[in-house]
């Protein structure tokens, strides 16, 4: 109505002022083409304008896992792009160093309890660390539900982990139980939009061995009891997408492609001839014999056509041979399309492919330090506040009502898999140099190399010592 409006009014001064009616058309034709991307003359509507992450999550996240899911399971470089990130974000796992007055005691603690620390026993604390990040990669997140264990157990502080697939998690739940708190996509707000429940299935909703007939039933979780791992990207963002999600449709458009090469290559290595004529006269030399005449007007077939053969002709037929012609390009698009989908998933196309062959040293450091700064940024953004600092408090508040501790203190920092230098030695000179003018301090590379700087210098003293005490 306000455009429709506006037109008429701008007829109306130009009837009375050409002039003016030229001015504003010229004003307004400016005003549109302020941004070319925001022209609506492209054709271009984007899909659920103006929806917010969690209306989309709602109705997108679902079928974007599951596609997902099915490009890490069928699609090799998929895979590898995966298995990429986890080893490089959490490698062999993400260790707290307690900063406490007893450190070295909550230390042993820690060390002790991280072995026993799967509520399920299939792996230790740093084998749940990978998981629960590859999980959160491929669909988008992952729970972790803290699960408080009986003195009886034996267990060196009385706590577990349990990693659920976010598919336990009740989508469809919009009720909160007994409360007027909201609940979105089955987690439950408080009136200031703090997360204070989850509503969880009774067993996974795809488990094969749930009995035919039985309604599932989702039950309330204190907020408390479970970490919810993802890495939001907009404001308000409730739920994970998962990585793949920019890359999903071309994956699978270069699959269909792929498979349609591969076809084609394989009608390249047959030799296949069309055969026009009377073609009950023709003797089949696959058996030696006549071919059967109702066979043939059958099925067209006329049998396979041995090597080294001489095979009679009846008069007036011909032959053609069928040779499929090769489509050039293949390679040169296959690698394009991968070099895409490497930079929509964040991760080198070396990585991806394992294709180095025109890589250099200096093109390999660039895109290693850009890949290492994402790989950081996912640790200490995400990783670790949501989930490492968050077990952490759950063991340290854990210990502490077992008794195994006299007092809480969080205090803590962090050691994360070291990097591998591409050039070791120009590093380890760039590091000296750095600690030698002051621009950094020997901790500080110490911990950028994985190591707690204590126990470096204990286990330097204890060297020293012994070397000494040997007259060395």
């Amino acid at each position: 109505m306000a455009n429709l409006a506006t037109r008429l009014i701008d007829r109306f001064v130009g009837a009375i002022n050409p002039d003016a009616g030229m001015r504003r058309l010229r004003a307004r034709e400016l005003l549109t083409r302020a941004y070319e991307g925001a022209s609506q003359k492209d054709g271009w509507r984007p899909r659920r304008a103006g929806a917010s992450a969690n209306t989309d999550h709602l109705a997108d996240g679902g079928i974007l896992r599951t596609r997902a899911r099915a490009l890490v399971q069928n699609v090799p470089y998929i895979a590898r792009g995966l298995e990429s990130l986890v080893a490089n974000t959490v490698g062999c796992g993400i260790t707290p160093r307690s900063l406490s007055k007893s450190a070295a005691q909550i230390d042993a603690l820690w060390s002790a309890w991280a072995k026993v620390a799967d509520a399920d026993g299939k792996s230790d604390l740093y084998g749940l660390q990978a998981i629960a990040y590859r999980a959160m990669e491929q669909d988008g997140e992952v729970l972790i539900r803290l699960r408080t264990r009986r003195d009886s157990d034996g267990l060196p502080v009385p706590l577990q982990l349990q990693l659920l697939e976010i598919d336990w998690l009740d989508t469809l739940r919009t009720t909160a139980e007994g409360s007027s708190n909201q609940v979105v996509n089955g987690i439950e707000y408080d009136v200031l939009g703090r997360v204070v429940a989850y509503y969880l299935w009774d067993q996974h909703p795809g488990d094969t061995t749930l009995k035919r007939g039985l309604r599932l039933q989702s039950r309330r979780v204190p907020a408390s009891s479970i970490i919810h791992l993802f890495a939001p990207e907009r404001p308000g963002q409730g739920r994970g997408f998962t990585r793949f999600a920019p890359v999903i449709a071309r994956v699978r458009d270069l699959q269909l492609y792929e498979d349609a090469e591969l076809a084609r290559k394989n009608q390249e290595a047959r030799l296949s001839v069309l055969y026009s004529g009377d073609a009950a006269e023709l003797e089949n030399p696959a058996a030696g014999a006549a071919a059967n005449p109702s066979d043939v007007r059958t099925t067209g077939d006329l049998g396979e056509l041995p090597s080294g053969s001489i095979i009679g002709l009846p008069a007036g037929g011909t032959m053609t041979v069928v040779e499929p012609k090769a489509a050039a390009g293949h390679v040169e698009y296959v690698k394009h399309q991968l070099h895409v989908i490497a930079a929509g998933i964040g991760v080198p196309y070396e990585m991806l492919t394992g294709d180095v062959r025109e890589v250099n040293f200096s093109s390999a450091r660039t895109r290693m330090l850009v890949f290492r700064t994402a790989v950081e940024q996912m640790r200490w953004v995400t990783l670790i506040p949501r989930l490492v600092a968050a077990v952490w408090r759950s063991f340290v508040d854990a210990a502490y009502l077992g008794g195994k501790i006299a007092r809480t203190d969080y205090a803590v920092d962090y050691a994360a898999p070291k990097w591998d230098y591409v050039n070791p030695k120009d590093d380890a000179e760039a590091d000296a140099l750095e600690i030698a003018n002051g621009l950094s301090t020997l901790s500080e590379k110490l911990r950028q190399r994985g190591y707690k700087p204590e126990d470096v210098f204990d286990e330097m003293q204890r060297d020293f010592d012994g070397l000494k005490a040997r007259g060395l």
